[in-house]
C-alpha cells in the first residue's frame, strides 16, 4: 500500500518527512494540503489531525502528524537513515530536538515574516530578535560539522535530515551558505545523496504556483 503524505512544498517540515520517505526507498505520494487557502483551519483537516499542521502521514490504518515522529516510523520501517547503535539512535533524538526547538521553529516563522505577509505587516523587531537566535544556532551546527561530514555516524541520517529542512529553501530569512563554509559543505553531501530532491521538486506547490 502506497504511504500518503499530507504536505505542501513551502513547508520545511514537511520536507523532512518526505526527504526521509524518499531516500527510504519506500512508496509514497504527496497529497496537496492548499495551507495559503485555510485548507489546515478547515473543518475536514481537523479531522486527519487536530493539530492542523502538515505534515500528515497515512499508511494503511497508521495515521501521523508532526515530522520527528513521521521521520521514527519511516526508518523503523524501511531500517534506513536512523543510526547504527542505541547510542547512534540517541545522538539523532538529541539534534532532532534541538533543530525543532532551537532551528526549524525559529526558521520556519522567521521565513514566513519575511516572505509570506504583506510587506507592511512584517515585524521587523521580531524579525531581527528570530535572526539573532538563528545566527546561534548556525554557530552550534557549523561548530559540529567542522570536524565531521555527518551529524552522527559516518553517513546519513535523520539528525541531518531534519536540520537541513529549512536550509534548502532560497526565501531569504537570515541564513546564507556562504558564510558558513561547514554548513555548505554538509548540504552539499545531502543534494549529492542519491534520490535527494529540492522541495519544490519534491512536494507540490511553491511560491511560483501562487504568483
Amino acid at each position: 500500500m502506497t504511504i500518503k503524505l499530507y504536505c505542501f512544498g513551502e513547508s520545511g517540515n514537511a520536507y523532512k518527512a518526505a526527504l526521509t520517505l524518499e531516500l527510504s526507498e519506500l512508496e509514497w505520494e504527496p497529497v496537496f494540503v492548499d495551507f495559503f487557502n485555510g485548507e489546515t483551519r478547515s473543518p475536514e483537516f481537523r479531522e486527519l489531525n487536530p493539530m492542523g499542521e502538515v505534515p500528515v502521514m497515512i499508511d494503511g490504518d497508521v495515521t501521523l502528524s508532526q515530522s520527528g515522529v513521521i521521520q521514527d516510523y519511516v526508518s523503523s520501517k524501511s531500517g534506513k537513515l536512523g543510526g547504527r547503535s542505541a547510542n547512534e539512535r540517541r545522538e539523532i533524538l538529541r539534534w532532532q530536538f534541538w533543530d525543532n526547538h532551537k532551528m526549524s521553529s525559529v526558521a520556519g516563522t522567521t521565513r514566513f515574516l519575511m516572505n509570506f505577509l504583506p510587506e507592511d505587516k512584517r515585524p521587523a523587531e521580531v524579525i531581527a530578535f528570530n535572526q539573532a537566535r538563528l545566527k546561534g544556532a548556525y554557530k552550534v551546527l557549523e561548530g559540529e560539522l567542522s570536524s565531521r561530514n555527518w551529524l552522527v555516524g559516518d553517513a546519513i541520517t535523520l539528525a541531518d535530515i531534519s536540520c537541513c529542512g529549512y536550509l534548502f529553501y532560497s526565501e531569504p530569512f537570515g541564513f546564507d551558505r556562504a558564510e558558513w563554509p561547514a554548513i555548505d559543505a554538509w548540504l552539499t553531501r545531502i543534494s549529492e545523496t542519491p534520490g535527494w530532491k529540492h522541495p519544490y521538486d519534491l512536494m507540490p506547490g511553491s511560491p511560483a504556483d501562487r504568483a
